[in-house]
């Protein structure tokens, strides 16, 4: 089980929001480039970036703190962006730049085709990011429900070669509720890809519950505001899941 830092991107500062809401935001750093250093001195294995004014905006934002993010991480770990990507040029760009991975949201539920195509021009290199409350995906920075149910879109979606899917209960995401077990694991039994867990994880109990689950197809958890307040070490954290997957892996 892979324990994933997030770091949200708002007006070049690391923040942290309460269930999207852009008013309702924490700062936690205003170098973001000294905050991936900070994840990879406690043991990060990959980062999971956030461009919250991109991903209102349509377009990429915060492309210099994503870049100083970059550079200052190297080729240590694998990186994944998401917010504001609407089309091929962009993506190429940020792999230029040094992203392992590229996050598709909204775009992907209003323009499955342009999912497609970049499926097809950057394989291995797409993720698929769902939204959902209740079951229902939602766009645009979570302001706006659809009538689509969750596991239906995945499904497509693997059809078309994503590496994965990120699922964000948006219900939870900030809120330090804990993480929704039973959907994501619904969601996971109906694909063949990773899916990646988000939104609410409140600590070390979280982690201990999606450890129990990850043979159901639960690669990793993204961790947000826990992290930044103290409520999970993430050091802590990855070590307990590590030392769970030894015992899963022991013969009896």
């Amino acid at each position: 089980m892979l324990l994933i830092p997030a770091i949200d991107l708002k007006d070049g500062h690391c923040v942290r929001l309460q269930q999207g809401d852009m008013d309702a935001s924490t700062t936690f750093g205003e170098d973001p480039a000294a905050m991936a250093r900070r994840w990879l001195a406690a043991g990060a294995r990959r980062l999971h970036l956030v461009d919250l004014n991109g991903a209102v905006a349509g377009k990429p934002v915060n492309e210099a703190a994503i870049k100083a993010i970059l550079k200052a991480v190297g080729d240590d770990i694998p990186v994944q962006l998401g917010g504001g990507i609407r089309d091929l040029d962009t993506i190429e760009r940020y792999l230029d730049d040094g992203l392992s991975y590229v996050i598709i949201g909204t775009a992907a539920v209003k323009n499955p085709g342009f999912l497609r195509d970049a499926c097809t021009a950057f394989g291995g290199h797409i993720i698929v990011g769902l939204d959902a409350k209740d079951g229902k995906v939602a766009t645009d920075g979570w302001s706006k429900l659809t009538g689509h149910e969750v596991v239906d879109l995945a499904r497509k979606f693997e059809d078309y070669g994503v590496e994965g899917v990120i699922y964000t209960d948006i219900g939870r995401d900030g809120m330090l509720t804990g993480i929704n077990i039973d959907a994501t694991v619904k969601l996971a039994q109906a694909l063949t890809i990773p899916v990646y867990a988000s939104g609410g994880l409140s600590g070390i109990a979280d982690i201990e519950a999606l450890c129990a689950v990850e043979s159901e197809g639960i690669a990793g958890v993204i961790c947000g505001r826990s992290i930044y307040t103290g409520a999970l070490d993430l050091a802590a954290g990855q070590a307990r899941a590590d030392e769970l997957a030894e015992q899963q892996a022991a013969p009896t």
